[in-house]
């Protein structure tokens, strides 16, 4: 099989700020910041003297009601902006499923079994903890997700001398974990169905795939291309999607799963290098075409600034802002039963669904990554307790905005994942000195033959 040699560029052109600006927005921790930022941002003004103008903001409806799509500007984002975030999420499992860890089951079975303890055990505990509140029972699912934006941020921040194993386990992790909380949004918080504007979608979402494969050579050669005619389809689909009464987020999974995802032979994956704004093409496409025609990549390295750098934290911003009501009004919060069935499915829950799944199932396939302690696996536990983007999501699903759950649940969330990023950093900033200190350790010792 041959490959596409790359282009040549006229001319290279010094970085930009752009370019430097897209290029800080792909990076792990750059993206949990924005995140944070605008999650604080939001609670802050929500509970300032100017609250009123937030909500308003929020609240306001525009939109095209005979197609179902007057929303409030909190709906845009949570139905609309995060659909972006959800079409790469389905792009990086179609490439784990097709090229990476989840291709081959035996060096998956381990992370994919800790993704569903991670899920399982939050959910029942939470469901036990609200079994004497049925109407708080809707919110069972809220503490399964892990928001792998903000666990990648802090795992990098805090990780530099941390195995690469430990990563991966992570990125594995995550991926299951997103496919799983995806199948729970569309099982369980669907309420109607409308058969007709669902089978249009799933058509448009096919089509969708057959461009994309038949002419993915001139998606990756010209970015333009792919922004006329794949987000036309991919508009379409989302807005059939949202008339279904299937969340539209959905419609991105689906979508980022039509991408082809498959390298050629002898290929190699280099998407990451910026190239001078004269070049006559994109500048992920000089990389896909080294790389050998990978139009996953080449969308993925275009879009990942737009859902780091807008789509997440403007969702973010609109989901976070709730009224706590002062000292009285988070001590409320903290009393509430949803306050404890959330906060201890993500705190406790997921570490121990975690660490359990993955000892049960390593007593049955030769035991853990050579490289991994169960120290390091207790951190990465933790670490998947950060709820987040996912969980306040499904938040929104759970509880009619306004109600006082739906403000209780978001207040859980935030405090849960806070609480889990601080655990997980402290534990993981001592294995990452540890690890520090064997590295200094091998070199001395090599030196010193």
């Amino acid at each position: 099989m041959t490959t596409t040699s790359a282009p040549t560029s006229r001319s290279a052109s010094p970085n930009t700020p752009g370019q430097q600006l897209f290029r800080a927005l792909r990076r792990d921790t750059v993206g949990g910041a924005l995140l944070l930022i605008a999650a604080a941002a939001a609670l802050i003004w929500a509970n300032s003297p100017a609250s009123a103008a937030y909500f308003a903001i929020r609240d306001w409806e525009f939109g095209y009601e005979p197609w179902h799509l007057r929303l409030s500007i909190g709906q845009w984002a949570a139905d609309g902006l995060l659909a972006v975030f959800f079409f790469l999420v389905g792009i990086e499992l179609k490439a784990e499923f097709t090229r990476g860890d989840l291709r081959r089951l035996r060096t998956a079975v381990v992370p994919i079994t800790a993704a569903a303890g991670g899920v399982l055990v939050p959910a029942l505990i939470c469901a036990a903890l609200l079994l004497t509140r049925p109407e708080l029972l809707r919110g069972w699912a809220i503490p399964t997700a892990t928001d792998i934006a903000f666990a990648v941020a802090v795992l990098a921040i805090v990780g530099s001398h941390l195995p690469k194993a430990l990563r991966i386990f992570l990125l594995t992790l995550a991926a299951v974990d997103d496919l799983l909380a995806i199948t729970i949004i569309a099982v369980f918080y669907t309420e109607t169905i409308a058969i007709l504007p669902l089978a249009t979608a799933l058509g448009v979402v096919l089509v969708f795939g057959l461009v994309a494969h038949r002419f993915r050579r001139v998606f990756v050669d010209r970015a333009w291309a792919a922004w006329v005619v794949l987000l036309s389809l991919g508009l379409i689909a989302w807005a059939l999607m949202h008339a279904s009464g299937v969340h539209a987020t959905i419609a991105g999974v689906l979508l980022g799963f039509m991408i082809p995802a498959v390298v050629g032979r002898g290929s190699k994956r280099a998407i990451g290098t910026d190239h001078g704004a004269s070049s006559n093409l994109d500048p992920s496409a000089e990389c896909a075409n080294r790389a050998g025609i990978d139009l996953a990549e080449a969308l993925e390295h275009r879009l990942r600034p737009l859902s780091a750098g807008f789509a997440v934290p403007v969702f973010a911003f609109f989901a976070a802002g709730v009224d706590i009501g002062g000292t009285h009004g988070l001590a409320s919060a903290f009393s509430h039963p949803l306050t404890y069935g959330i906060m201890t499915g993500l705190i406790v829950g997921k570490p121990l669904g975690i660490l359990v799944s993955t000892w049960l199932v390593t007593r049955f396939t030769g035991g853990l990554n050579p490289g991994l302690r169960w120290a390091d696996i207790t951190g990465i536990g933790l670490l998947a307790g950060i709820g987040f983007t996912v969980s306040l999501l499904v938040a929104e699903l759970s509880f009619t905005a306004g109600s006082i759950e739906h403000d209780v649940a978001k207040v859980a969330v935030l405090s849960a994942s806070l609480l889990s990023a601080a655990l997980a950093a402290l534990i993981l900033t001592m294995r990452n000195a540890r690890y520090r200190r064997l590295l200094q350790a091998r070199k001395q010792s090599a030196s010193g033959v």
